[in-house]
């Protein structure tokens, strides 16, 4: 019996029949048809998500309003998108959170929410244009730190203040909160507000490591890492990241400097970049989304199983009398 390495094209299958893929075999194991499937799914050119099942509106704060997609009911968990933003795939991540009994939240920082960034769903040309317009928006915009160290980007102001709105929106024992890519140092940033207590930095990207002092730390302020520093040890605060080991954009150096600040409070979650997803259109990157392979045994698979238990343990698990 062979398992399929890598998605499989759906115009290049053949079925029996009974109309099963013939890759699929009466003597597989559950393990494996599961596996199959989802590589085959992975196969299939994905298309814009029209946002059915979220709710839409928009939040304010300091004078700037902002989009806000919302999935599901229970604590808030904040979804910050990647380049170029809310991404099908991103929204695929919001759906599980979703399923584990929380409030999905996701703010539209950049992008158009629901668009497919791959060349396949409206061509090369316009997806090169659509990823440049999402990060020229980033780089000229006052609201994000790319290359400062030792201090947050200033939507991180923001972002505290929809978490505490959430909070208060949701109920729960705090809010959850992860961010990917350029937004992955924001949810350490939002830590120093006491009500995020599941905080997830996923191939956290800034500052830009063009150098070595920038590639040996996180994009926040040292009075805010001192804040949350504090609450890792009297409250038990963890911090969750994810990487590929290869991740240029993701130095090993960050995260050693994650782990001399934070100690053991800082979970680690690093993977070869054997285990990305070779169908994605870069480099091992985005462990949650673009370069996930949902299926029973893959690594990525397992790094979103321990996301959704960390916010399961945290959000739906604990009361405000369990803490510290």
């Amino acid at each position: 019996m062979i398992i399929p390495d890598g998605p499989l094209p759906y115009d290049k299958i053949t079925h029996t029949g009974a109309g099963a893929p013939e890759c699929l075999t009466p003597d597989m194991l559950p393990h494996d048809v599961e596996r199959t499937l989802s590589r085959l799914e992975m196969g299939r050119v994905m298309a814009d998500h029209d946002l059915a099942g979220y709710e839409k509106s928009t939040f304010t704060h300091g004078g700037t309003e902002r989009r806000i997609l919302r999935r599901g009911t229970g604590p808030a968990v904040i979804v910050m998108a990647e380049i170029p933003g809310i991404t099908p795939k991103v929204l695929e991540f919001a759906d599980r959170v979703a399923e584990i009994g929380c409030t999905a939240v996701l703010p539209v920082l950049f992008g158009e929410p629901g668009r497919d960034p791959r060349p396949e769903a409206h061509g090369r040309l316009a997806a090169g244009r659509y990823a440049a317009s999402s990060l020229l928006k980033v780089c000229v915009s006052r609201e994000f730190t790319l290359l400062a160290t030792g201090r947050s980007s200033r939507v991180v102001t923001w972002l505290r203040a929809l978490a505490a709105y959430e909070h208060e929106r949701c109920g729960g024992p705090g809010v959850g909160a992860v961010g990917m890519c350029l937004t992955g140092g924001f949810a350490l940033a939002m830590a120093t507000d006491a009500r995020l207590i599941a905080p997830v930095l996923s191939q956290p990207s800034l500052p830009v490591a063009v150098s070595a002092g920038r590639a040996g730390t996180i994009d926040i302020g040292p009075e805010e890492l001192a804040v949350v520093r504090g609450r890792c040890e009297r409250e038990g605060l963890q911090v969750m990241g994810l990487r590929f080991r290869g991740d240029r954009l993701v130095p090993g150096d960050r995260f050693a400097f994650l782990r001399r600040e934070l100690g053991d409070a800082f979970v680690a979650v690093e993977l070869d970049d054997g285990a990305a997803n070779p169908e994605a259109l870069l480099a091992p990157h985005s462990v949650l989304t673009e370069h996930l392979i949902d299926a029973p045994g893959e690594p990525t698979r397992a790094a979103l199983d321990q996301v959704l238990g960390l916010f399961r343990a945290r959000l739906l698990e604990e009361t405000p009398a369990d803490r510290p």
